[in-house]
């Protein structure tokens, strides 16, 4: 019996350690199946989503950044350049910092360690701590080896001209992208395209290894205006002194080329530094002589006197009826600050030449609305100058089927429309232009400009002369006057439209001329804004800054003299504008 079962025993044994191999084996099959086909998954299904993160813990794309272009004057001299500078940027997950790197790294970028690690304190991958910083602040930063900190090659935007060009410029922000003025106006031009370039980094976020550029950068161009810097520098001066003197809110001053178009010279006061950009916040950049509105005064009644002679319904010696300084019109009164003329009479050259807002309205009510209404708009009225620079203004002129006699008067001598001053200076083209309108541009053209006749030759021969007249001693601008050459333009003086009211207090004053008569090579126009003192008509304050950048101009470019200097003789020259004007036709 004991033989029996123990054969048996020793029977079952081998079957069960077969079963325990079948069932390690089976296990061991699962488990390899189970993995590959976690590594099935891993490599197929998510292998992109893998692959990403992975990478967005070692490789990074890093910016090439493009030169942007330069800014040129019209001689070729540096407005605005990009210049090589750092940024400085972190990857916060991998920063480790020890308490000298900290203070080391807060002083090297001008800040206080708090603001540091509120910074640092980030759930973004990449965090910038500074950018555009000095080349020696990136080498500074550079030598504190910190883990998770690098330093990467940028431009800055800087301008030698400083304030003088702030307005017309503009601004760049921290990627070099324009913002304001011309660098934004011209931003295609001026932007070049930033490349890039993927590097793998280790964990202290050093650069390990170069993978090559995704994308080369494409550099900038450089874009010459028709500025001149010299001129600039002047016409910045003068106006200073004229506000100041006059302690006025502001003012802005425009040079033309006549002939060109090109604006050689455009400035603003107050202004702001170039690159200043807590200046856009505050207005610092709104550029007034393109920007700002005003009412022109009595540097729109030669436009009236020359519609009136165009169509034929005033002629150059005619009288006008002036028997007292005021003129009732539909229950309003047009005032004269004095009696212009005499015996009751005054001639279109006294209307012009002593400024009569009377002898204008009265000429005015001979042009039907639709007419005076077609000239302005023809000189530019109504319409934005087309500069090019961002935030011009188009000015106000209303559809003459809406004009009431009064309103229509009023319009004749300035009051109830509007003007920026590159535009009232654009209109003044037309007389230095035999009656056309010269397009104007803040860029070098070459002297090739569009024109768009306005008036005849014949109408223009006839008003020119009128305002010659009018910086006479006996005109309303002798301070316009210049040493040796003659002088033609007009004065504004408007109040202010404060409201719906009309300030007592606040004025404009405005001048626009040319020079030299004899042959017309400059345009200047002269804001002033809110003059204090007492004194504010435009032959007071805008005319004398008007001489001062129009003299030093015709002297820096060499214009020939048109007009006797002190204690010399008259200049065989200065034949008159008419003779020259016949010869034209």
């Amino acid at each position: 019996m004991k033989s029996a079962a123990k054969s048996s025993s020793n029977k079952g044994a081998p079957q069960y350690a077969i079963w325990r191999v079948r069932a390690v084996a089976y296990g061991l099959l699962v488990g390899f199946v189970v993995l590959a086909g976690r590594g099935l998954y891993l490599q197929v299904v998510q292998h992109d989503d893998l692959t990403k993160r992975g990478d967005a813990r070692t490789t990074r794309d890093l910016v090439l950044p493009a030169h942007r272009g330069r800014l040129l004057d019209r001689e070729g001299a540096v407005l605005a350049s990009s210049v090589p500078a750092r940024g400085v940027f972190a990857f916060p997950d991998q920063v480790e910092l020890t308490t000298p790197q900290r203070d080391g790294l807060a002083k090297a970028l001008n800040l206080r360690t708090t603001d540091l690690d509120r910074k640092l304190d980030s759930e973004r991958d990449l965090v910038f701590l500074a950018r555009g910083i000095a080349p020696e602040q990136g080498q500074a930063i550079t030598a504190l080896k910190i883990p998770g900190v690098a330093v990467q090659t940028e431009y800055k935007r800087e301008y030698p001209s400083q304030e003088v060009m702030g307005q017309v410029l503009g601004i760049t922000n921290v990627d070099d992208v324009g913002q304001e003025g011309l660098e934004l106006a011209q931003n295609e031009w001026l932007s070049g395209r930033p490349g890039a370039r993927r590097v793998t980094i280790d964990r202290r976020g050093s650069v390990v290894e170069e993978l090559g550029a995704v994308r080369a950068p494409q550099q900038g161009r450089d874009l010459q205006l028709a500025l001149d810097s010299r001129l600039q520098h002047l016409a910045f001066r003068e106006l200073k002194r004229g506000v100041d003197a006059h302690r006025a809110k502001g003012g802005a001053a425009v040079v033309l080329d006549a002939h060109s178009g090109e604006i050689v010279a455009l400035v603003n006061y107050p202004t702001s530094k170039p690159g200043d950009r807590s200046a856009a916040a505050t207005g610092g950049l709104r550029n007034r002589a393109v920007a700002d509105l005003f009412e022109p005064g009595s540097t729109m009644k030669p436009f009236t006197i020359s519609t009136a002679i165009e169509i034929g319904v005033l002629k150059p010696d005619a009288l006008i009826p002036m028997p007292t300084s005021t003129y009732t019109l539909n229950g309003a009164t047009i005032r004269d600050a004095h009696t212009i003329g005499s015996n009751g009479v005054a001639s279109v050259t006294e209307i012009l030449q002593k400024s009569s807002n009377v002898g204008t309205a009265k000429i005015a009510e001979r042009l039907p609305n639709e007419v005076m209404w077609r000239q302005l708009q023809r000189a530019g009225f109504g319409r934005a100058p087309q500069t090019g620079v961002p935030g011009e203004a188009h000015g106000r002129l209303r559809a003459p089927q809406s004009w009431r006699p009064i309103e229509k008067a009023t319009m004749s001598y300035g009051y109830g429309l509007s003007v920026n001053l590159v535009q009232l200076a654009r209109a003044y083209t037309i007389f230095a232009n035999q009656g056309a309108l010269v397009d104007v541009t803040l860029l070098k053209n070459g002297g090739a400009a569009r024109q768009t006749q306005v008036y005849s030759p014949k109408t223009i021969a006839m008003v020119l002369p009128m305002l010659e007249k009018a910086t006479s001693k006996e005109g309303t601008a002798p301070l316009s006057q210049i040493p040796g050459y003659r002088v033609a333009g007009k004065t504004g003086t408007a109040k202010k439209l404060v409201g719906a009211v009309y300030s007592e207090g606040r004025y404009v004053a405005s001048f626009v001329g040319l020079a030299p008569v004899s042959n017309p090579r400059y345009v200047v126009a002269v804001m002033i804004d809110e003059p204090a003192g007492g004194v504010f008509y435009g032959g007071q304050v805008a005319a004398p800054v008007f001489s001062s950048i129009m003299g030093q101009t015709l002297r820096l470019m060499e214009a020939p003299y048109d007009a006797p200097l002190p204690n010399q003789p008259t200049p065989a020259a200065s034949d008159t504008v008419v003779a020259i004007v016949r010869e034209g036709n």
